[in-house]
């Protein structure tokens, strides 16, 4: 596969995070635009990645998917192999960018002004 059939999603694509403690595989497949196997596989590759195991189930936590749309960007954007994007995640004591961080709190800020948006829009429509 190419690099440019990774290109078409970036940071901008991907949904906002909910206010959740806990998201499932398939939670964290529709929010960070990859494949169940995928995830799976980079737990194995990459030890920052470490999902809670509970009943035979992984749960995921924020800072989980921060990480794993990092590893995403490592690997779909910036080029890197999974032994550099190892490396590099190793090399910095912060695991998740600060862009990768704004992102998900910026998406997060628009999502709740556009529910603040709708619930004053039909306030408005019913008075």
């Amino acid at each position: 596969m190419s690099r440019n059939k990774f290109k078409q999603f970036s940071d901008k694509d991907l949904p906002a995070i909910p206010d959740k403690r806990y998201f499932t595989i398939s939670e964290v497949t529709r929010l960070c635009l990859v494949k169940a196997y995928v995830l799976r596989y980079w737990e194995h590759e990459f030890k920052q990645l470490k999902p809670i195991k509970r009943r035979r189930r992984r749960y995921y936590q924020q800072q989980d998917i921060l990480l794993v749309r990092q590893i995403k960007k490592l690997l779909y954007e910036n080029g890197f192999t999974i032994e550099g994007a190892r490396a590099q995640l190793a090399s910095s004591p912060e695991a998740v960018s600060e862009i990768v961080k704004t992102n998900a709190i910026v998406k997060k800020i628009i999502l709740d002004l556009e529910m603040v948006l709708n619930h004053l829009k039909t306030s408005f429509c019913h008075t």
